[in-house]
């Protein structure tokens, strides 16, 4: 018999265990129903992402508190949830229909209720992959929380720092500091975070909003105070899961609601029986690449459409806009604003309506039947199998089917890329899910050589599927990208669209068998690079030229274009 000796494991091993133990731990504890963060029952998701060490969660296991990792993560929950003991995630449950206003995360779209000063309902209507991103931002924030506890409490007798008094003092506020006071403020709340006053300073303001200004001091303190009394008064936090939302998990409850109306809508306006191409993209790239230039191509004489599409991503251009929606809706344009809790929007573009004389695609060459393009704004993570799987069964109403005549999937989306650059294009050739290792091949209709040599780099591979972009690390990447898989970025979705049209084509036969497919992603973040992963901020412009080059592509092969 062969001796083994020494075996140690990679870092990579070693990550994709701790992603692997976070996943089945977050089932446990769901199913269970309640679990304290910075209790014995979350000990084990504690370690986990401990030693997972994220990418996105920086300086996670050192002693300095991580302002990056809290900035990206603080986006994405709910304003006031910092000052919550209880945080309780549920269904759908009707809080719509109360008097409690909506609380909607900046980054997030998911409807939150501050129900009173102990507690916020967070609606989860999204999925397990929503349950899984809540849960590792909240674990990160009591971390980090416990960080400012343990520099702030001097020992047994429960006495604080002076600067802890001091921060006190000026998070309690309720008028907007003078420049004098804030750097006072954080002068002393860099001693509390261990961090510097210049990485205070510079962080600060992105925090704030015009209503407050000042709200980083206002969340440092709370989520210390809260990790003091933890300490003191044994008051722990607790995160509950209301029985209705464990009861109707994984059902398929809202994406079923979501693609029946679509359905409903297309029998409405004689639509269903035409040809049918769904593409998942944003709410505004498909429509501006077919209307944009015919309303605007005149004020922009001699300069590129790009420009056009510029001016109509800035934040301060609604009018511009609302001109090229209110074209859209008049030539065969048809918005569906989500009204079934999957937080994705649809438009219907019927291509009959369009003038083609008046449009971006002059050269359209139409066979047959003018075809219905379906757009639906992104889904976050599994939401994308719960609501394709559902766009492509048959629509049954009484005795009648109606199989939908789905001629091609395409998904135009962003990912992280483990070569090159944010605002590259990447072209998978299969989708790899982690954790298992389940894969789907595919032949994509798009190529590289389609988007070259428009100034932006473009790669082609495999691609990884992850649970969670807030789960990543560099070892357990670069593994991926560096091994025979391949890999050439990593996104949440594509192999969960991919497992729906793959049962609904070759299984089911509820569409056609050989219906296309396209997947392009543009890169939003490089998390192999320092400085470039998702918590250094977004995109800005540099998004806008790949998003409408894949978006074109995709209508150029819908539109018989070559």
């Amino acid at each position: 018999m062969i001796e083994i000796k020494n075996i140690s494991r990679s870092r990579a091993q070693e990550s994709s265990a701790a992603i692997e133990r976070l996943y089945i731990t977050m089932r446990h504890l769901f199913n269970r129903g309640f679990y304290k963060p910075m209790g014995v029952s979350g000990e084990t998701l504690r370690e986990a992402l401990l030693e997972l060490r994220p990418e996105i969660y920086g300086s996670i296991a050192e002693e300095k508190v991580e302002l990056n990792g809290l900035l990206y993560v603080i986006e994405r929950l709910p304003i006031g949830i910092e000052e919550c003991r209880y945080i309780n995630l549920t269904s759908d449950e009707g809080y719509s229909k109360s008097h409690f206003k909506a609380i909607v995360p900046p980054k997030r779209k998911r409807n939150c209720y501050r129900i009173d000063e102990e507690q916020m309902n967070v609606e989860i209507t999204r999925g397990r992959s929503d349950i899984y991103d809540i849960l590792t931002h909240l674990t990160f924030i009591f971390i980090e929380s416990h960080k400012i506890r343990d520099r702030v409490l001097l020992d047994e007798s429960n006495e604080v720092t002076r600067d802890w008094l001091k921060l006190e003092q000026a998070a309690l506020q309720t008028k907007k500091l003078t420049q004098t006071e804030k750097e006072k403020a954080i002068s002393h709340t860099s001693n509390v975070l261990g961090r510097s006053f210049s990485e205070v300073l510079e962080i600060y303001d992105a925090f704030g909003s015009t209503e407050k200004p000042d709200r980083f001091l206002h969340v440092i303190y709370w989520l210390g105070k809260l990790a003091i009394e933890e300490t003191i008064d044994n008051n722990k936090r607790t995160i509950t899961f209301s029985p209705l939302l464990r009861e109707r998990l994984g059902h398929h409850i809202h994406g079923e609601i979501w693609a029946t109306n679509i359905k409903e809508t297309l029998i409405q306006n004689n639509l269903l029986e035409r040809p049918i191409h769904i593409i998942s993209a944003n709410m505004h790239s498909v429509m501006n690449s077919i209307f944009a230039n015919p309303v605007l191509g005149s004020k922009y004489k001699g300069k590129s459409e790009y420009d056009i599409y510029e001016d109509l991503s800035a934040s301060g251009n609604k009018e511009l806009r609302n001109k090229v929606e209110a074209f859209a809706l008049q030539h065969g344009m048809i918005s569906l604003p989500d009204q079934s809790g999957t937080n994705i929007d649809v438009q219907i573009f019927d291509t009959s309506k369009i003038d083609w004389a008046k449009s971006s695609f002059p050269k359209a060459q139409i066979k047959g039947e003018n075809p219905v393009i379906i757009v639906m704004d992104y889904a976050f993570g599994e939401q994308a199998y719960e609501t394709i799987d559902e766009l492509l069964k048959p629509y049954k109403k009484g005795q009648n089917t109606h199989f939908v005549n789905v001629e091609s999937v395409s998904i135009m989306g962003k990912a992280g890329i483990l070569q090159g650059g944010k605002g590259d294009i990447m072209i998978p050739n299969a989708h790899i899910n982690e954790g298992t290792a389940d894969n789907y091949s595919f032949e994509n209709e798009l190529t590289a050589k389609m988007l070259e040599g428009n100034g932006i780099p473009v790669f082609a591979g495999p691609m990884v599927t992850v649970l969670g972009t807030s789960l990543q690390n560099k070892d357990l990447l670069k593994f991926f990208h560096e091994s025979t898989w391949g890999a050439i970025g990593l996104e949440m979705e594509g192999s969960y669209y991919q497992k729906a049209i793959q049962s609904a084509s070759k299984i089911r036969k509820s569409i056609n068998e050989n219906v296309k497919v396209r997947y392009a992603y543009y890169a939003s973040d490089n998390p192999l690079e320092t400085g470039s992963t998702l918590a250094s901020g977004g995109l800005g412009t540099t998004g806008v030229k790949p998003t409408y080059l894949i978006t074109i592509k995709i209508l150029e092969q819908i539109f018989n274009i070559k």
